[in-house]
């Protein structure tokens, strides 16, 4: 089947699209990389330490310094992984019942340089943007997961905010490791997820040429930071697939309030200038994430952004006020204990569900 996307040619551009880091010597670049390599595994002992998560020796995990154009090209194949499938099963489907093959099909009505070219675009944009990230969806030769820190990033943003840079590496590395944590200390996580994304696409029934319109609104919106109501989801009307929708969007919200919650919590204790950290990159915000995540979101309509932080993080602090460590562990111990979006408002019903 043709690609809707030139995965190839989108790598290839996104990595020469890729703007250039801030100015460093060879020393100093050495530095940082360096810097960024200790605080990765040093960051892990201590979120490991306060969760009680214990990552599964089994799974292949890696970590990684990267700079904006190896992380750009990194992560098309780490969309082909995820996005590739999902496409190619509507497609398929749509072409079964249409009774047109799908080779044509697409071939006639998909652009799939053109795509690629705006895909790239993006990844080239966000290369700029992303602190880190913890990879999930991976092309099966590069393992199960694998964190990577953006260092030019990591180094332009600690010096925009004029904050301690051994601190604020630290920091960033709490965040993206309980996301490492959450995906190999918790079995089910994963192959949840990656279910609810399957049910999610078998629910879309879209011809190619809709596909390739809402891949490129969602392209779009990126670059403006604009939101789509709906998303793939518009085209979802069984309240089945409404629930599985609510699902997705409660578990982005789950994992990135954990993230939040865990950061603050351990950070006074082993990051020295965490009120001052905290304080100037809230001016700042997270506007993205993971590409896959975004492009994700934007697809099938589950983008919550600074929402997610907002409320995961109140719900986690509420729970651990309310019920202690023991009630914070209990998210993790199947789907059945995953707060709904109303128990996430309310995290006291959320207590009285699961006790």
């Amino acid at each position: 089947m043709t690609d809707l996307v030139d995965w190839d040619l989108a790598a290839r551009t996104a990595g020469r699209l890729a703007r250039p880091g801030p100015s460093l010597s060879l020393t100093e670049a050495a530095e940082v990389v360096g810097s960024l390599r200790s605080a990765a595994p040093t960051a892990l002992g201590h979120v490991a330490a306060y969760t009680g998560l214990v990552a599964d020796p089994e799974l292949r995990t890696s970590e990684v310094v990267v700079d904006r154009a190896q992380w750009a090209a990194q992560n098309v194949a780490g969309m082909r992984a995820v996005l590739g499938p999902v496409l190619e099963q509507i497609a398929t489907r749509r072409s079964e019942r249409s009774g047109k093959p799908a080779v044509g099909t697409l071939a006639a009505a998909v652009g799939s340089k053109v795509t690629a070219t705006e895909l790239a675009g993006v990844l080239a944009f966000l290369s700029s943007k992303v602190l880190g990230q913890y990879e999930v969806f991976l092309p099966a030769a590069d393992g199960d997961g694998r964190l990577s820190l953006v260092a030019p990033n990591i180094v332009e943003v600690e010096r925009r905010l004029e904050v301690d840079p051994a601190d604020f590496r630290m920091w960033v590395a709490l965040h993206e490791q309980t996301h490492h944590l959450q995906f190999t200390g918790v079995p089910w996580l994963r192959p949840y997820l990656t279910g609810l994304v399957d049910q999610l696409a078998a629910g879309a029934d879209l011809d190619p040429q809709q596909l390739l319109a809402r891949l490129k609104a969602a392209v779009g919106e990126i670059r403006s930071g604009g939101e789509r109501p709906g998303g793939l989801l518009s085209v979802l009307q069984t309240p089945e697939q409404r629930a599985v929708a609510a699902q997705a969007q409660s578990l982005m919200t789950v994992l990135e309030g954990h993230a939040d919650f865990v950061m603050d919590a351990v950070g006074p204790q082993v990051v020295p200038s965490v009120e001052v950290i905290r304080g100037r990159f809230e001016e700042r915000r997270r506007r993205t994430g993971s590409p896959v995540q975004v492009v994700l979101r934007k697809l099938l309509g589950l983008d919550a952004k600074l929402a997610q932080y907002r409320v995961g993080g109140a719900f986690f602090r509420a729970v651990q006020e309310q019920g202690g460590a023991a009630a914070v562990a209990q998210v993790w111990t199947s789907p059945a204990a995953l707060p709904s979006k109303a128990e996430l408002e309310a995290p006291a019903d959320w207590l009285a569900r699961v006790a």
